[in-house]
């Protein structure tokens, strides 16, 4: 267990990095500021079985966390598992799983989401999420447009009638009411696999959580979050 600590809590706390912009595994916040949630919950959970307090470092973006890795800023985060990301992270297995898929306008001839990438198409995104590292890698001919701020793209995406806004399926559930026509395709593109990371450095505290992350899907705990926190569009990882 020492030999866990000093890699997963050098400080004598658990820093864990958490995303305050996803809405599913972050749903609230305590009188001090601090995160509520699924990923909260998960890193509390770990933080007590290592026998040290957490504290939750907080990132308004994924890929600002991400882009922390490495510099002593955090011990864990707890974030979608991308390609991209796992060149300066060791990932565990993913925990729960969100849905990303398209929204059209009301005139669309897209059915499916194979449809969108065409030449000419043109799809909204938010910079740096784990759905956009996707479609970067994966999107052959139609145009990536990318907004910073949280309603970005779904503003850009009515001011300048583009042909599809990715997003999370939860998201999309609610930008569909705000759009008279508008329909989400069925199925995705991908599915974000959230996870949790640490230093690549970190070989036994990775394993470790390797095993925790599988005791918790196992056991029913991952389960469990989700439900405490009514958390609609959120599943457990295969």
């Amino acid at each position: 267990m020492s030999q866990l600590v000093s890699e997963l809590a050098p400080t004598g706390v658990l820093r864990a990095a958490i995303n305050m912009g996803n809405g599913l595994l972050v749903t609230g916040r305590t009188a001090s500021g601090d995160p509520e949630g699924v990923a909260p919950d998960m890193a509390a959970e770990i933080a007590r079985r290592l026998n040290v307090p957490v504290v939750y470092v907080k990132f308004d973006r994924p890929s600002k966390l991400a882009d922390a890795a490495g510099t002593n800023a955090w011990d864990i985060g707890l974030i979608g598992a991308e390609p991209a990301r796992a060149e300066k992270i060791a990932f565990t297995p993913a925990y729960c799983e969100i849905e990303a898929t398209y929204l059209v306008p009301a005139n669309s001839q897209f059915r499916t989401v194979t449809d969108v990438d065409r030449p000419g198409s043109r799809i909204a995104v938010r910079r740096g999420s784990a759905y956009d590292l996707w479609l970067e890698r994966n999107i052959k001919h139609a145009t990536l447009l990318r907004s910073e701020a949280a309603d970005g793209p779904f503003n850009q995406f009515v001011a300048e009638r583009l042909e599809a806004l990715a997003a999370l399926r939860p998201q999309l559930l609610e930008d569909v009411k705000k759009l008279p026509g508008s329909k989400i395709l069925p199925g995705n593109f991908t599915s974000v696999q959230q996870a949790i990371g640490t230093a690549k450095s970190n070989a036994a505290g990775a394993a470790y959580l390797r095993d925790f992350v599988a005791e918790a899907k196992r056991s029913g705990l991952v389960a469990r979050l989700i439900e405490k926190h009514r958390v609609v569009g959120l599943s457990v990882a295969a």
